[in-house]
């Protein structure tokens, strides 16, 4: 097969080249004609304007963020012409980490210039490839790369500082030694990752030598998030992020160092309100929110970009900044070029999103092949769209992935239980509530049940935590965070793979002896979270045993009302003195992700029951099926989101 991106169109870089020099001779014509004494446009090249040209110095920026542990390709639905204009759903292998691997080989040879690779962030955490190999996959996957520089995500934190450690020392185990980056983290005195441990094992900046030029790499890893959502050592903190950025950006400058690249997990509004507060930056490489960018086109083929690539504004002196993302998943390979004068200035960027799919096309409905005719079409609907881009899967990466990819499938593909009917998965209820991301977005973001109470599957993985602890200790109720819970469900077999790219997290059991009073305060915090101006919604509570209304127009701590306990067989108002036995996960009984007031509880308060999370899922489906049951939606009464009222507002 020959890719067009390949082979007719050339480079961003290249393209960014012959536009700056266009305009240069346009500009030249123009003053040579002024009054009749300026230079001729041949003296004018000669003297000073082939030379300022001559010196300018494209750089090429090629990256990825939030790859998870999605190291294989998925099958996706895309809107495409299969002729005469016709638009129709076809499904289509996209992304995969051979695939990043294969286009970011074909877009460095293309380039005529340096190139940077950078990962943003969020390596680890969301598949079975993470659970069965500790980040090993990941990392021999990314030393197919060779990235020049990793930032830390907040994902990367998710089991301590010496869970890290380790990933890096295996990212470092190959030949590419990936600087990784965060010029904000403060490993804490007793951090397996303390400079006086681990000397240079994370750096906030790196510098590097493209032709002859120095540019600065500096990494920022979202503050609150990483403190509050996953698990570092007690001790290690967070700076803030702009002041953090701004200083290492000062640094850099003293050194002699004229182009500065943020590389930071921190989310791609984050970031251009970061860029607006900053000196000399010129581009950011972002992370952390998922986000597409890209051309409006986009929503022809059924993808919604929230914003141009690059997305350009300006800094506090008013100079341009250059801001990208590049989705989700590995899905997706950024290509950024920036073109700077001799003195470091930069003077203009260019970049497109790169979507990586394969040729396998098949109608969405029916899975029937496409004739040859339609195919024909469909490659030339790929070919204009200028972001969807057939890419073959890298041979080595292919190779490196192959033991690991063995390894899941035998674990992976045992089937446990089945799904009566699409069980999804939603942050927040109400009409603006958080989206799905996956499959069954259409189909979960329009379902009356989940607008007016919540996640399916976060409901029922509550309840599942209830019945399996009441098999180990007397609980009255079961809690979790929204975003503990990862995907939606769709029906038919649900296998160990389904249930481990479900509930990704290495969580365990714990067992909280709390008042209500207590609960009623970490319930309140939690909705805050989930409802407040930066909206942290795997904050959202779901509960198993308890149930509550919400009123998002009111004051944050007065969100909840009625608010009631089951207790022999039918729901009581919740006591605020009594003590309760709550089934919780290590990761909010420890307060994190708002949980704050669980913290605060002192040893007689909880129990480590140890049993594994996904497990204990794992195990509640095994008993369902084994009772000759499926799994399906619980009745909406026993919802623990009873009640939703929204916001005021567009």
């Amino acid at each position: 097969m020959k890719h067009p991106h390949l082979h007719r169109r050339p480079s961003i870089a290249t393209r960014l080249a012959r536009a700056v020099s266009l305009a240069a001779l346009a500009l030249l014509a123009a003053c040579s004609n002024l009054d009749g004494q300026g230079p001729t446009a041949q003296s004018a090249a000669g003297q000073d304007g082939a030379t300022r040209q001559d010196s300018a110095y494209t750089l090429t920026i090629l990256h990825i963020n939030d790859h998870h542990s999605h190291l294989d390709d998925a099958a996706v639905p895309l809107m495409l012409d299969t002729g005469g204009g016709r638009r129709a759903r076809v499904q289509v292998s996209a992304g995969g980490f051979a695939r990043v691997a294969s286009a970011m080989k074909e877009l460095a040879a293309q380039s005529q210039g340096p190139i940077l690779k950078i990962h943003a962030g969020d390596a680890l955490t969301g598949t079975l490839y993470y659970s069965l190999t500790n980040g090993q996959a990941d990392a021999d996957l990314m030393n197919t790369v060779c990235f020049d520089a990793m930032t830390l995500g907040n994902h990367e934190f998710d089991h301590g500082d010496s869970a890290l450690k380790r990933f890096i020392d295996r990212l470092h185990g190959g030949n590419c030694q990936t600087p990784v980056l965060s010029a904000n983290v403060r490993f804490g005195p007793d951090s397996a990752l303390n400079p006086a441990r681990a000397p240079g094992l994370v750096q906030p900046s790196v510098i590097v030598e493209r032709n002859g030029r120095r540019i600065g790499l500096v990494g920022i890893t979202v503050a609150d998030k990483t403190l509050n959502s996953s698990r570092p050592d007690p001790g290690t903190t967070f700076l803030d992020e702009a002041a953090s950025a701004q200083a290492e950006i000062d640094a850099l400058h003293r050194q002699g160092v004229d182009i500065i690249v943020l590389q930071t997990h921190y989310g791609y509004r984050a970031d251009l309100a970061l860029a607006r507060r900053l000196r000399g930056v010129d581009a950011i490489v972002g992370g952390d929110s998922h986000t597409l960018l890209g051309p409006a086109s986009l929503q022809d083929h059924g993808l919604t970009p929230v914003g141009p690539y690059p997305t350009r504004v300006t800094d506090l002196d008013g100079k341009l900044v250059c801001v990208v993302q590049a989705g989700q998943y590995a899905n997706v390979v950024g290509e950024l070029a920036l073109r700077f004068d001799n003195a470091g200035r930069l003077l203009s960027c260019e970049g497109q999103p790169h979507i990586l799919i394969g040729d396998d096309f098949r109608r969405a409905t029916g899975a029937q092949a496409l004739s040859d005719q339609e195919k024909q079409a469909v490659r030339a609907d790929i070919e204009r769209s200028g972001a969807l881009r057939l890419t073959r899967p890298d041979p080595d990466a292919v190779k490196a992935l192959a033991p690991h990819q063995a390894r899941k499938q035998e674990y992976g593909s045992v089937v446990v239980a089945h799904t009566e009917e699409t069980l999804c998965a939603r942050r927040v209820p109400g009409p603006r509530g958080d989206r799905s991301r996956s499959g069954q977005g259409d189909a979960c973001n329009s379902n009356p049940r989940v607008i007016g109470h919540g996640g399916d599957i976060q409901q029922l993985v509550a309840q599942a935590y209830l019945e399996q602890a009441r098999s180990y200790f007397d609980a009255d109720i079961a809690l979790i965070n929204a975003g503990g819970v990862r995907i939606d469900l769709p029906a038919g077999p649900l296998t160990v793979l389904d249930v481990h790219t479900l509930l990704p997290f290495k969580n365990t059991l714990v067992q909280l002896k709390i008042p209500g009073s207590v609960l009623k305060e970490v319930l309140e915090s939690a909705v805050g979270a989930a409802l407040g101006p930066t909206p942290s919604t795997g904050a959202y509570p779901y509960a198993a045993g308890m149930r509550w209304r919400v009123d998002a127009s009111r004051a944050p701590g007065q969100r909840l009302s009625g608010l009631e306990v089951m207790q022999d067989g039918r729901y009581a108002p919740l006591d605020l003195d009594r003590n309760y036995s709550v089934a919780t996960i290590d990761f909010i009984a420890d307060g994190k992700d708002h949980y704050t007031a669980f913290a605060r509880l002192h040893a007689g308060q909880r129990v480590d029951v140890g049993l594994d999370a996904t497990q204990l899922f794992l195990d509640y489906a095994q008993e369902t099926a084994r009772s000759g049951r499926t799994l399906r939606p619980l009745p909406p009464s026993q919802y623990s989101t009873r009640e939703f009222l929204a916001a005021p507002g567009p």
